[in-house]
């Protein structure tokens, strides 16, 4: 009786924690997905395009933006930020990114942790950031995106 109470608690614990971590795995294709969406936005920004960097967020007041200078609120306001901090081509640089972990956290969404480098001719940047994704109608968009420089 004891070695049957002893193999239900290893069950049970077994079953709780490898939920725990099935919960965090994400799927290969829509890790894959975001992936697509990190490389579109990433030769977007690379061609000067914002506006084609920004299809990679979703559009709405949901989106929240959050560097330096605080968090901003909206899918509009978050472009201007974009197109005041990055007005030219010199500014703008070449970017890339590495992605360092993606996790589930629930089956629409879904969390991002990476790197970024911009290299430009007045000055190269580099610095960590932390995306927040929701996947809406099939495809995965960034609701919160937390960079910052490590200049």
């Amino acid at each position: 009786m004891h070695l049957l109470k002893y193999t239900y608690s290893i069950l049970i614990l077994f079953i709780f924690f490898g939920q725990s971590y099935s919960q965090n795995n994400i799927p290969i294709k829509d890790s894959l997905d975001i992936m697509k969406v990190m490389d579109f936005q990433e030769k977007a920004w690379n061609n000067g395009d914002i506006d084609s960097f920004m299809d990679g967020y979703l559009r709405s007041e949901e989106l929240v933006f959050s560097g330096s200078n605080g968090p901003i609120y909206g899918w509009n306001a978050t472009k201007e930020r974009y197109k005041r901090s990055y007005p030219d081509l010199k500014t703008m640089g070449k970017l890339s990114f590495t992605v360092k972990k993606i996790k589930s956290l629930s089956k629409k969404t879904a969390y991002l942790i990476g790197e970024y480098y911009l290299k430009r001719t007045i000055d190269d940047s580099f610095g960590h950031f932390t995306l927040i994704w929701k996947k809406v109608n099939g495809k995965w968009f960034i609701v919160s995106d937390h960079t910052s420089s490590s200049n």
